[in-house]
């Protein structure tokens, strides 16, 4: 059953009269025609998008389903926000150096019990370092267990933190090179937590989401949160598990709504008022190149387009993608939550400036015919494929079938097409794996959109 609505509401707003500043965002009618010709497409299940405008005033529109039985999809409907979370954890950090708990030339082992070590090359790595994803530390962590690969940070303890950063050597000098780190995010988290003498989730919620009357944003899920929870599904459309990340909550443990989100921006956008939104905005300045037109703040990425600034975040979990985005000289911002694994990043950027363009659909991948592999060769293909400093494909075999999950992706099957290349159904890309003149797996090619990457078999 498909819901789509428009919703109107207009929050607190900075004192700007709304006569004198022109509406930056198209009609409702064309925002609906966006998310719901994404959903018709088949890139994605339910969409709701919330747009600011200058003068605060604010619009909602929904298109999809929530995937539950009952529950509509809007501006209540919540949604996991994934790596977005960072952002929060880049004002954490700007509140509690503006209240002088931490500095951030801090050192990350000053904040760690005693005999917690924490890798260091030319220098220590530094909470600065550690916002600003130049820590030198993995995008995650070398010994993650994926007991459960659908819900894959959930069982990653303390103690599995503390024993990956007494034994790992960093591959670079700290500070030398960006390098985006779900482990360095989760790991700030958890050092601001330690400095405060409270759980990520209350430190959050004292410092943040009360300040702002954000009640429906949060980690654990009470009552009215569960009831409004939409269900994630992966790009094939099927239910997925939601997120836990119990001890990298700083990189991505958020769940949220659009009105929530709303509150967010506007407290992000319009001109400061109180400490917390001073920390908000000390949190957008730049402070190191990301590489692709981009920059870093505090967590919070900028965007450059020509003489224009976007300051966004995007998370991804395995059943939802979403977005926040803004344009903090022109004060308008849009927030997409998704609870499908198909992107929408380029709708938010599209919004804020209409010459970045909307992504056309995929082509679809060539029929390719499949054949049998025996089980027992499937089984040398299945381990860890390192194919860049922060990107690798996990392979698994169930009842008989290969899987891959790349990082921070959802894990999908791939079939045979000869005994040594895969492809997928999902997406136009194919596997090649290698041997050794002993037969050995030694690794595998990744071919997607004229590119052949190669990756080491590491475990």
């Amino acid at each position: 059953m498909r819901f789509f609505t428009t919703l109107i509401c207009y929050p607190l707003a900075w004192l700007i009269p709304a006569t004198a500043l022109a509406q930056h965002f198209p009609p409702d009618q064309d925002l609906i025609e966006v998310i719901q010709s994404r959903v018709e497409e088949g890139r994605g299940v339910g969409i709701v998008l919330g747009v600011m405008e200058a003068d605060g005033s604010t619009r909602v529109v929904t298109y999809g389903d929530t995937g539950v039985d009952d529950l509509p999809l809007g501006e209540r409907a919540l949604f996991e926000i994934g790596s977005i979370t960072k952002a929060f954890t880049g004002i954490l950090l700007a509140d509690m150096v503006a209240r002088g708990e931490v500095s951030l030339s801090d050192p990350a082992s000053g904040f760690l019990p005693d005999g917690v070590t924490v890798p260091r090359a030319d220098r220590e790595i530094t909470l600065l370092d550690l916002a600003t994803h130049r820590s030198g530390l993995p995008r995650i962590p070398g010994n993650m267990p994926f007991a459960n690969p659908a819900n894959p940070y959930a069982d990653y303890t303390v103690d599995h933190l503390y024993a990956f950063l007494s034994n790992h050597e960093l591959r670079r000098d700290v500070g030398s090179q960006y390098e985006y780190s779900n482990l360095g995010f989760g790991l700030l988290g958890h050092l601001l937590a330690r400095a405060a003498g409270v759980t990520y989730e209350d430190l959050v919620r004292e410092r943040i989401l009360e300040p702002l009357g954000m009640s429906m944003t949060g980690i654990t899920l009470d009552a009215e949160m569960l009831q409004w929870m939409v269900a994630g599904h992966d790009q094939q459309g099927e239910r997925v598990p939601l997120w836990d990340l119990p001890t990298l909550a700083g990189a991505g443990a958020l769940r949220s709504n659009v009105r929530d989100m709303l509150a967010f921006l506007a407290a992000n956008i319009g001109p400061p008022t109180s400490e917390l939104e001073r920390s908000m905005h000390a949190s957008h300045q730049v402070r190191e190149s990301a590489g692709m037109s981009r920059s870093i703040g505090l967590g919070w990425l900028v965007r450059s387009v020509d003489e224009q600034r976007i300051v966004w975040h995007n998370g991804s979990t395995a059943g939802f993608r979403t977005i926040i985005a803004f344009d903090p000289d022109a004060q308008v911002g849009v927030i997409v939550l998704t609870n499908s694994a198909h992107g929408a990043d380029d709708i938010a950027f599209h919004l804020i400036n209409p010459e970045l363009p909307l992504a056309p659909p995929p082509t679809p991948p060539r029929e390719r015919d499949e054949i049998a592999v025996a089980e027992h060769i499937l089984q040398t293909y299945v381990g860890e494929y390192q194919l860049s400093p922060s990107f690798s494909i996990t392979v698994t075999l169930e009842d008989g079938a290969l899987f891959a999950q790349a990082t921070d992706q959802s894990r999908f099957p791939i079939f045979a097409e000869s005994e040594t290349e895969f492809f997928y159904r999902v997406v136009d890309a194919q596997i090649t794996f290698e041997r050794d003149e002993n037969g050995i797996v030694t690794g595998m090619v990744l071919h997607q959109a004229g590119q052949n990457i190669p990756g080491q078999k590491v475990r």
